[in-house]
């Protein structure tokens, strides 16, 4: 059975996100090849990844041949603000709507690449998973949100399993402090 991933924030090719950032890289090929190489690590061919928007810089040229570094074949990703030239790639990626709504093993998911204050069923125990912030948004303890991106977890995706623990935390939060 395959696994489910969820990623954002890659920014392959763009050296001014390692200062941006903080990434403790030297260079963007180290970056690259980190990113990548962790990504590859944990996701394999047959898995799903979710990848929630700006994947990299630069031309449909260069989107390719990142995406063909990526061993995984299903990559289901919503745009972020530098995609817009990855959008006409829609041989490689499986491109969502700018807003998604997805069930991973019953859990009902709305995916975004911002952050949002509410979103359909939040109040019903659906999760939303978020980049775009890049790990600077406060977090919000009892909000069943978080950000996927790769600068909130050393470079690598999250698994969805990692992900159901943390917002089974937060769930226990936010209903201890509603009692």
């Amino acid at each position: 059975m395959p696994n489910t991933w969820f990623t954002a924030d890659f920014h392959l090719g763009h050296a001014n996100i390692i200062r941006y950032c903080n990434r403790p890289l030297a260079n963007v090929e180290e970056m690259d090849q980190a990113i990548v190489e962790r990504l590859n690590a944990s996701v394999k061919r047959d898995d799903v990844l979710y990848f929630l928007g700006d994947f990299c810089m630069g031309g449909q040229q260069r989107i390719f041949a990142y995406r063909r570094r990526i061993h995984c074949k299903k990559i289901f990703a919503v745009p972020g603000n530098h995609d817009k030239q990855a959008c006409k790639l829609k041989e490689e990626f499986s491109w969502l709507d700018n807003l998604a709504e997805v069930s991973v093993n019953g859990q009902p998911i709305v995916l975004c690449h911002y952050a949002l204050r509410v979103w359909n069923r939040s109040n019903r125990g659906s999760w939303h998973l978020y980049g775009h912030s890049h790990g600077r948004l406060p977090e919000a303890p009892n909000s069943l949100s978080m950000d996927v991106g790769v600068d909130t977890h050393n470079f690598r995706p999250w698994h969805c399993d990692e992900i159901a623990d943390i917002m089974t935390k937060k769930a226990e939060a936010r209903e201890s402090n509603s009692s």
